[in-house]
C-alpha cells in the first residue's frame, strides 16, 4: 500500500512538472528571443565598427568601450539622467501621494478628479511632446504670449540651457504622476477600514493616522513605485527627443537620445551599441542598489 501511494504521488508530481513546462516554455522562448538575444547581440555589436548598411563589419575589440569611458558627452547624458531620476522621484512621488490621499479621503465624491487627473497618462508621450513644444514656443507659446500681453519679452524655456532640463522634467512629472497616484490609491484600498475607525476612536487626527498607520502600510508600494520611477527615468527617450532633441547643446541630452543619434543619425552602430551597453550596465547597477537599500531600510523599520 505505501508503495502504491508513493507511486501515485510521483505520477502526480510528474504530471504537474510536465504541465508547468508546457506553460513556461513559450514565455521562456519570448524572453530569449526578445530580451536575452538582443542584449547579447548588442554587446557583440559594440566590438565592431559598422554603419548599419555595409555588409562588412570591422572588428575593433574594446575600442568603442574605451572611447565610451572617455566620452564627456556620454557622462553629461548620464548626469542629466541622474538629475531627471532624482527630481522626478521627488516630484512624482510626493505629488502622487498627495493626490492619492485626497482621493482616498473623498471616496466616490472625488471620481471626477480621479478621471481628470489620470488623463495625462493616457496621452501618447510623442503627442505630449509635440503639444508642449508648441505651448512653450519662445514666440507663440502660452508663457511667451502671456508675457507679451503684459508688456514683457519672450519666454524661452526650451531654448535656454539653464531652464530646458527643468522644463522637460516638469512635463515628464505632469505625464507620469497619475500612474503613481493610481498605484498608491490602489494600495490605500488594501488598508482595512477598521484601522481608521479604531484610530478615530482613539482620538487620532487624519494627519496622525496618515503618518502612523497609512504610510507604514504603504511602504512596500512606495518602494515598488520608486524602483519603477528610477528605472524609467534612466531609460527615458521619446518625450525628450520630441521636445528638445537633446538640446540646446547637450543640456537635455539623455543616454537614450545619445544612443539614438549616434546609431541612426551618425550611423555609427558599433559605438551606439556601446552606449546602449553602458546604459544597460548603469541602469542595472543603480536599480539593484536602489532595491537593496530600500528593502534594507524597510527591514530596519
Amino acid at each position: 500500500m505505501p508503495n502504491n501511494v508513493t507511486s501515485l504521488k510521483q505520477v502526480r508530481q510528474r504530471s504537474v512538472n510536465i504541465s508547468a513546462a508546457v506553460f513556461l516554455v513559450p514565455a521562456i522562448l519570448v524572453l530569449i528571443v526578445f530580451i536575452a538575444y538582443p542584449i547579447i547581440d548588442s554587446f557583440a555589436l559594440s566590438t565592431v565598427k559598422w554603419n548599419g548598411i555595409s555588409p562588412n563589419k570591422v572588428f575593433v575589440g574594446l575600442e568603442n568601450w574605451t572611447e565610451l569611458v572617455k566620452d564627456n558627452f556620454f557622462w553629461q547624458a548620464f548626469r542629466n539622467n541622474v538629475i531627471v531620476m532624482f527630481v522626478s522621484l521627488l516630484t512624482q512621488g510626493v505629488l502622487a501621494m498627495v493626490l492619492a490621499t485626497f482621493l482616498d479621503i473623498t471616496g466616490k465624491k472625488g471620481l471626477v478628479f480621479k478621471i481628470v487627473w489620470f488623463l495625462p497618462y493616457l496621452i501618447s508621450s510623442v503627442a505630449i511632446g509635440i503639444l508642449f513644444k508648441f505651448a512653450l514656443d519662445a514666440n507663440f507659446g502660452i508663457f511667451a504670449s502671456t508675457a507679451k500681453l503684459f508688456g514683457g519679452g519672450s519666454v524661452d524655456l526650451l531654448g535656454n540651457p539653464q531652464k530646458a532640463l527643468v522644463t522637460v522634467i516638469g512635463v515628464i512629472s505632469w505625464q507620469y504622476t497619475p500612474f503613481y497616484m493610481l498605484l498608491y490609491l490602489a494600495a490605500y484600498g488594501t488598508i482595512p477600514v477598521e484601522l481608521y475607525e479604531a484610530a478615530s476612536i482613539d482620538g487620532a487626527t487624519r494627519g496622525q493616522y496618515f503618518w502612523k498607520v497609512s504610510l507604514p502600510l504603504l511602504r512596500p508600494t512606495i518602494i515598488s513605485g520608486a524602483t519603477v520611477s528610477i528605472i524609467g527615468s534612466l531609460k527615458y527617450f521619446d518625450l525628450v527627443y520630441v521636445m528638445t532633441g537633446g538640446g540646446p547643446g547637450s543640456s537635455t541630452e539623455l543616454m537614450a537620445t545619445l544612443m539614438y543619434k549616434t546609431s541612426f543619425v551618425k550611423q555609427n552602430f558599433g559605438y551606439g551599441a556601446a552606449v546602449a551597453g553602458g546604459m544597460f550596465i548603469l541602469i542595472t547597477l543603480i536599480a539593484l542598489l536602489t532595491v537593496y537599500t530600500l528593502n534594507r531600510k524597510a527591514e530596519e523599520l
